[in-house]
């Protein structure tokens, strides 16, 4: 064996590739001169099960953990995936992922790469990450998380774990609304609506559905005044369609989701929501 420098970022890109450990990733490339290639072999024929090679491969199953504080003013959804339905219904990959939510609910995690970062089990969550890549055969990561704040925040997950929701509402959490709250996650979960009403459209979306419906009237031989107020009229049926607040309650197609909500408590309404579903 020739001598040869291997730096720590030569073994944290070995480990990276491969999940295995920080000092048996030096012996490798030691051994093997730097050679990562052989390195990635050296640690196979020692038994070791590498996660090499999955980079290229398409993660589109896994699971979707939606979980509040135990005060309900914070929630988090995480979304781990996995290449295979299989993995995904297992009981311990399901745990793994509860295990990762409750990490990102106690440090308030801002985004993917903060709870990424976040300690777990004497090591950070992009370790616990490798490992796993490495004991299940699969390309496993956290692909989306999202946070909400608010007075209560209630969380809803759907059909096995392929749907979270989050929803923030302007009223403190008590039995009444926190169902309510359960209810219009519901909602969310199978209606999947754009924003909270009209007003919380972004601009772009906006701007693309009213020429859309320009384009649409004008089809129609409409000429002068009648476009902009016909359009209009196709656009606020979109709104109605397309955002929670005005949208059928699907419990109840008799009410709006706003009028559901204030039959629960008078001013009671949504400040917010997120959506994340598998795929």
């Amino acid at each position: 064996m020739s001598e040869v420098t291997i730096s720590a970022a030569d073994v944290n890109k070995l480990r990276q590739q491969t999940g295995a450990g920080m000092m048996d990733c030096r012996k490798a490339l030691m051994e093997s001169d730097g050679d990562f290639e052989k390195a990635i072999d050296y640690l196979r024929k020692k038994g070791q099960k590498v996660a090499a090679n999955r980079s290229d491969r398409e993660a589109k199953e896994g699971v979707v953990i939606a979980k509040a504080s135990a005060d309900n003013k914070y929630g988090v959804i995480v979304n781990l995936s996995s290449e295979t339905d299989f993995v995904a219904k297992n009981a311990e990959f399901i745990a793994f992922a509860n295990e990762l939510t409750d990490i990102a609910i106690a440090t308030k995690a801002a985004t993917v790469e903060d709870l990424k970062a976040a300690a777990m089990g004497g090591a950070t969550v992009a370790d616990k990450l490798l490992e796993q890549v490495a004991k299940i055969g699969e390309k496993i990561d956290v692909i989306r998380y999202e946070f909400v704040t608010g007075e209560a925040v209630v969380p809803y997950i759907h059909a096995g774990y392929r749907i979270g929701v989050l929803v923030s509402l302007n009223k403190a959490a008590n039995e009444a609304n926190v169902a309510a709250g359960k209810d219009v996650a519901m909602q969310i979960a199978a209606m999947n609506p754009l924003a909270v009403d009209a007003d919380n459209i972004p601009a772009e979306t906006l701007e693309r559905e009213r020429a859309i419906a320009v384009e649409q009237v004008l089809a129609e031989g409409k000429t002068g005044d009648m476009v902009e107020k016909i359009a209009q009229g196709k656009l606020n049926k979109f709104f109605k369609e397309n955002t929670l607040l005005p949208q059928a309650f699907v419990k109840d197609n008799g009410k709006t989701v706003a009028d559901y909500l204030k039959s629960v408590e008078g001013d009671l309404t949504v400040t917010g929501f997120k959506r994340v579903a598998v795929g």
